[in-house]
């Protein structure tokens, strides 16, 4: 995992930017990190952005206690990750495993905070492993479904075409990463779900 380590420090100093206590987490990977206008399009929510490029769900495990140290009392956390585990050739199964104790871990340290998981999303140049992308998203949906304070947003049909292949415009050029109007579906989608869980924003108690 030392290869994070210069991200991880990065993110270690998030906090100190920030002119007001976060309410909100958005963790994983660089989904999250290269969201530039994430700060502004989720204010209400005062967030946090703790993604570390190249992150997986098995580094968000490892570095969770060290990079959650500046976090006292969330309300609510958003994760995403679990793209680039499979990119690196882990099974779903293991990607299962790693987001329950990705989730032990939360619970842990903050409680019963309502936690959404974006679901990996479909992109041109993983799609050589969708299959896998499907099983994992199926395995992480059905272990959501047992938890009344986990919820899954599945942000997968929104990001192909009506032929099922990923809407080349959602990407940058590179295929994987996501372009600003990716970035809009997610907003919206990501948004939709906090408000149908969280209408009066309240803190959880």
């Amino acid at each position: 995992m030392v290869w994070y380590e210069e991200e991880v420090q990065r993110v270690e100093k998030e906090r100190s930017t920030l002119n007001y206590e976060p309410d909100t987490i958005f963790y994983g990977s660089s989904s999250f990190t290269l969201w530039t206008g994430l700060y502004e399009d989720f204010a209400e929510l005062k967030p946090i952005n703790l993604g570390f490029g190249g992150s997986t769900l098995a580094a968000c495990v490892w570095f969770f206690e060290r990079i959650m140290t500046t976090v006292t009392a969330p309300a609510r956390m958003v994760i995403y990750a679990g793209d680039n585990d499979l990119g690196d050739g882990r099974h779903p199964t293991e990607v299962l495993l790693f987001y329950r104790q990705l989730i032990a871990l939360v619970r842990a340290r903050f409680g019963d905070i309502p936690c959404f998981f974006v679901s990996i999303k479909p992109s041109l140049q993983r799609w050589d492993i969708i299959a896998s992308i499907r099983t994992a998203n199926e395995l992480i949906r059905e272990e959501i479904e047992k938890d009344p304070h986990q919820h899954y947003i599945d942000i997968f049909p929104l990001m192909v075409n009506y032929q099922g292949y990923p809407r080349k415009s959602l990407f940058e050029a590179d295929g994987l990463h996501l372009s600003a109007d990716g970035y809009a579906i997610w907003k919206k989608v990501i948004s939709e779900n906090i408000y149908a869980v969280n209408g009066a924003l309240q803190k959880t108690s």
